[in-house]
């Protein structure tokens, strides 16, 4: 993901964090070409951009579907873009590439839904970036309460293993883990590496550092975070300084 020049009027960024999703909401990053272990919807509002690969542009759009580890860049015509980064190994990634109408041999454009998204991505609040998310990429059912109960504990304690988690709810590691992964559409290790990245990410909202905020999320060290969080979302964490965060589900 990346956008092009700083947008022309000031804008402050929003991102907001679900474990497996995330949307930020704001001017453009300026970032270079690069490349994510994630997936990025990017929606431009009120304007367009284009997608370069390799140095060739592609056509001009409001919205593309960018998939994971391809290096690109984002170059914004638009003041403001919309960016919903998905893990690749989700749901709700499957059902977005879904309703994406046209698509080269890499890049899939013209959301279904992109007028809609596009003309209300730039007044999202916190009681609407759901509802946003569930149109971007379709709206999720109730999760086995089972696995509810173990999300909720990985939410107090990060460190904690699947067999750990298995048997507070009963079930043998094997049963879980399945469960675990129809339930939130990802793997237990993926999921668990976003629940500590909406930890650090609420840390910094709050006045955390980012070395502090990397060591309290459990991350090993700080290095590993800046690692980690690039290798995510293909910009460093210093990107969530000065940025409205907001922690979801």
């Amino acid at each position: 993901m990346q956008a092009g020049p700083l947008s022309r009027t000031c804008y402050r960024p929003r991102l907001w964090l679900w474990p497996g999703q995330a949307v930020y909401v704001g001017p453009s990053l300026g970032l270079d070409p690069h490349r994510g272990s994630v997936a990025c919807l990017a929606i431009a509002i009120g304007g367009t951009f284009t997608v370069g690969v390799d140095g060739v542009p592609g056509p001009p759009v409001r919205s593309a579907l960018i998939p994971p580890r391809l290096t690109h860049q984002v170059i914004a015509a638009a003041d403001r873009m919309a960016f919903c980064y998905l893990d690749p190994a989700s749901s709700r990634y499957r059902d977005c590439v879904r309703v994406m109408t046209t698509s080269d041999t890499m890049i899939a454009y013209r959301h279904r839904h992109e007028d809609v998204l596009a003309a209300t991505a730039g007044d999202l609040t916190d009681e609407t970036a759901q509802g946003w998310l569930d149109t971007a990429t379709g709206p999720h059912g109730a999760m086995d309460p089972r696995i509810r109960t173990a999300v909720s504990a990985l939410y107090e304690h990060a460190d904690r293993s699947a067999a750990d988690l298995a048997a507070l709810v009963g079930l043998s590691p094997s049963r879980f883990l399945h469960l675990f992964g129809e339930a939130t559409g990802t793997s237990f290790r993926r999921y668990r590496l976003w629940v500590r990245m909406r930890r650090a990410a609420g840390l910094i909202r709050d006045g955390a550092d980012l070395t502090t905020a990397a060591v309290d999320a459990g991350f090993a060290s700080p290095s590993h975070f800046t690692s980690a969080f690039h290798a995510m979302f293909g910009l460093p964490p210093r990107h969530l300084l000065g940025t409205d965060i907001t922690i979801c589900g």
